[in-house]
């Protein structure tokens, strides 16, 4: 407890420098007021870290000094001294926000020493909370200065303070789990946890199991009991990934549950209480997906409670250089390489590219020229975009049928993320047999490494 700060505030000189003298051995720094006046002036000055005061002082009791102290600051620790057998009168200090008292006894300095390194401990304790609060915060902030995102930003901060249901919508590569994060991270449930689920990535049996739980012996294979997301998330936040991919027959029960919020465990008796903020995401356009019968009307209205819609990269390159400039660090200190920068023609080639992937495309391409470069300046040639392909809507031409656009799209995806199927996939927002089937019908193959060309 090195380097901490107390102030002691007693009107009896002998027993104020007492306690001075003891918790001066402990290493602490200590400062000292004969009353509560002196003890204000000297708080306005200086930044302590603890207040042990005397209950009984002329002109102002221990408990006015607190109330007064309150008003400045909500949050340095206050220690009470009380003569022995004060109950009532150290109660009223805690309820007025001391954080604890000491009785005036033969033990009293044994009992000081315990009850401030105790209090100093529990401090630090909430002080680096708050630091990682604050640090996950930023963390889970979301890049980008242009108007667009700055209004983007304020909704969703808005909406954190509330417990509605979230659907975010955009392009794959957009940001969607960021921008869920950051509302999770501020709001009042940024204690508790933040639980993912991707409803595309799992089997149609099983998505049942994996949201709501299931019991020892529900079905065959059922083993043990098994906690469900939606419990998994208590007290938190549950984003529901790809929302639009979720079978019909899962969409009905997920509606119940976010009507009464509470959920059936697979093979339970009981429904079970729920206490979970859903988000929802997709790259799907809904509106159509109802229009077309393939997502519930209900549903939808249900989960459009708040809708926050993230444009594609194309639709905001003001945000380009911040990102770069925030990617660029993070491969720095990543791999200990001491990138700079952009040269002029990288970052006109940049602002020229369309982005299909959107930032997570943004990003491979900013990895993989940090990781080529190393040290210095990003030249133009680390990156593949040839100024025939800076921007990919010159191969479009009207008429084309949508295979042949998608067919243009995959293989542009491709290039940028330098034939890496897994990486193609995410930015596609396909999955990986998806793409793999694509490119068998288009001709196209691999090789072991995951390197994909094209037959013409």
């Amino acid at each position: 407890m090195d380097n901490k700060r107390i102030l002691v505030v007693d009107d009896n000189d002998l027993f104020r420098e007492s306690i001075v003298e003891t918790l001066s051995r402990k290493g602490y720094g200590l400062l000292s007021a004969k009353d509560g006046h002196e003890a204000l002036e000297l708080l306005k000055e200086n930044d302590f870290d603890l207040v042990i005061s005397d209950m009984k002082m002329p002109g102002m009791t221990g408990i006015e000094l607190l109330e007064q102290i309150r008003k400045f600051n909500t949050e340095i620790p206050f220690l009470i001294i009380t003569a022995y057998g004060a109950i009532e009168t150290a109660v009223e200090a805690m309820k007025k926000g001391a954080f604890d008292f000491i009785q005036k006894s033969d033990n009293l300095i044994n009992q000081l020493e315990i009850t401030v390194d105790r209090t100093l401990r529990y401090q630090s304790l909430v002080s680096e909370n708050r630091r990682l609060k604050t640090a996950l915060r930023e963390k889970w902030n979301f890049i980008g200065n242009g108007s667009r995102m700055n209004e983007i930003r304020d909704l969703a901060a808005s909406v954190a303070e509330s417990r509605s249901t979230v659907l975010i919508t955009g392009e794959s590569g957009t940001g969607k789990e960021m921008v869920a994060r950051f509302i999770h991270y501020q709001s009042k449930r940024c204690n508790g946890p933040f639980v993912k689920i991707n409803c595309a990535a799992l089997p149609e049996g099983l998505i049942e199991s994996e949201l709501f739980g299931h019991e020892k012996g529900a079905f065959t294979g059922a083993i043990s009991r098994k906690l469900g997301k939606f419990e998994a998330a208590s007290g938190g936040t549950l984003l529901l990934d790809e929302i639009g991919e979720m079978p019909m027959l899962m969409q009905a029960k997920l509606l119940r549950v976010l009507q009464e919020r509470e959920i059936d465990k697979v093979g339970g008796d009981q429904p079970v209480e729920i206490d979970v903020r859903v988000i929802a995401t997709t790259n799907r356009n809904l509106e159509k997906d109802v229009a077309d019968g393939k997502f519930r009307e209900d549903l939808f209205y249900r989960l459009n409670v708040f809708r926050v819609h993230l444009p594609p990269l194309r639709d905001r390159k003001d945000d380009i250089s911040g990102l770069v400039e925030y990617f660029i660090s993070k491969y720095n200190n990543e791999n200990g390489f001491s990138v700079q920068a952009l040269s002029d023609e990288a970052v006109k080639t940049l602002a020229q590219y369309e982005w299909p992937g959107n930032i997570r495309e943004l990003e491979n391409a900013i990895e993989r020229a940090v990781v080529l470069t190393r040290t210095g300046i990003i030249p133009h040639s680390k990156f593949k975009f040839s100024s025939s392909s800076a921007n990919h809507s010159c191969d479009l031409q009207a008429g084309m049928t949508v295979a042949e656009m998608e067919k243009v799209l995959i293989f542009k995806t491709l290039e940028s993320c330098d034939g890496n199927r897994t990486k193609a996939a995410e930015m596609l927002g396909i999955s990986i047999r998806t793409l793999r089937n694509k490119l068998h019908e288009y001709g196209a193959f691999s090789d072991d490494s995951g390197e994909v060309s094209c037959e013409e």
